[in-house]
């Protein structure tokens, strides 16, 4: 019996990937929350590839707030996703170390965060273009089942010319099922977090329509809605205390339509918000300018 088992064993351990011979490392590792980020070389299709390799210690304890629950893990979550908007996942495993990694397309470009922060000149005149897409992206992902929780300018692949992006990064990605919108789940990035995540309350897909509204914000008129001193939690807890400013007295000739969809997506009140992605996609598919 012991020998049927050790055939087994090591029959499984033949399927997983050595990492360090199949791919050759392109670039540098960009860091992440919870996992290593690579442009590699893929030695078994010659193509250029992303690969991410997850922190093992960082997602078990992510991994154990659902603990019972069966959740797909981000590899597999990342698989069922697919829209032109959103970065193509090929394969997902176990490395032969026991990591978990991830095979996706490499999409040519920067994070948003990077264009915002250089302050890229070339977002200029395509913001509504950018605004709509990460729209489509993000109602691709609640039409599949689940919510991002983590949508903010770094998980934005901006295109090389500025006038196209794709969603990335699924790590704090969950169903969307009554059981994951219990009190307690508080993960995001801080400064776009709904206040239903800060103040500890029920959630629903509705977090990610308010972090969308943050991030087109501040895409939009270069700043947020509210004072971004603090960038922790503390910070975000006035996203319920005082009101945002209005985004038209930083950027007066923003096309009306983008400001009042933006300014709604970002109301402390669920119920405020626009109710999903397809109803904010077709508000804003008329609109063909950045301004007036």
């Amino acid at each position: 019996m012991a020998s049927i088992f050790d055939s087994l064993r090591g029959m499984f351990a033949d399927k997983r990937t050595d990492i360090g011979e199949r791919f050759q490392i392109l670039r540098e590792a960009i860091n992440g929350t919870m996992s290593n980020f690579h442009m590699a070389l893929d030695h078994t299709t010659g193509k250029t590839v992303g690969l991410k390799i997850l922190d093992t210690e960082k997602t078990a304890v992510f991994e154990a707030r659902f603990k019972g629950l069966n959740k797909p893990s981000e590899g597999k979550i990342a698989a069922q996703l697919k829209h032109p908007r959103i970065v193509d996942t090929f394969e997902h495993g176990t490395a032969k170390d026991g990591r978990q990694y991830i095979l996706m397309e490499f999409v040519p470009g920067l994070g948003m965060n990077v264009l915002l922060k250089q302050g890229e000149l070339k977002l200029v005149g395509h913001h509504h273009e950018l605004v709509r897409e990460m729209a489509e992206a993000l109602d691709a992902v609640h039409k599949a089942g689940f919510i991002h929780r983590d949508i903010c300018p770094r998980n934005f692949i901006v295109a090389p010319d500025c006038k196209s992006l794709k969603l990335i990064d699924f790590g704090l990605t969950v169903p969307n099922q009554k059981e994951y919108w219990l009190p307690g789940n508080r993960t995001g990035t801080p400064l776009y977090m709904a206040p239903e995540i800060v103040r500890r309350k029920t959630t629903d897909h509705r977090v990610d329509i308010f972090s969308f509204g943050v991030t087109a914000y501040q895409l939009c008129a270069g700043e947020f809605p509210w004072p971004s001193g603090d960038t922790t939690g503390k910070g975000a807890l006035q996203h319920d205390a005082k009101p945002p400013q209005e985004i038209l007295e930083l950027v007066p000739n923003l096309n009306r339509t983008l400001a009042r969809t933006i300014m709604q997506c970002i109301q402390a009140d669920p119920n405020a918000r626009p109710v999903s992605f397809d109803v904010i996609v077709k508000t804003l598919k008329p609109v063909n300018s950045d301004t007036v």
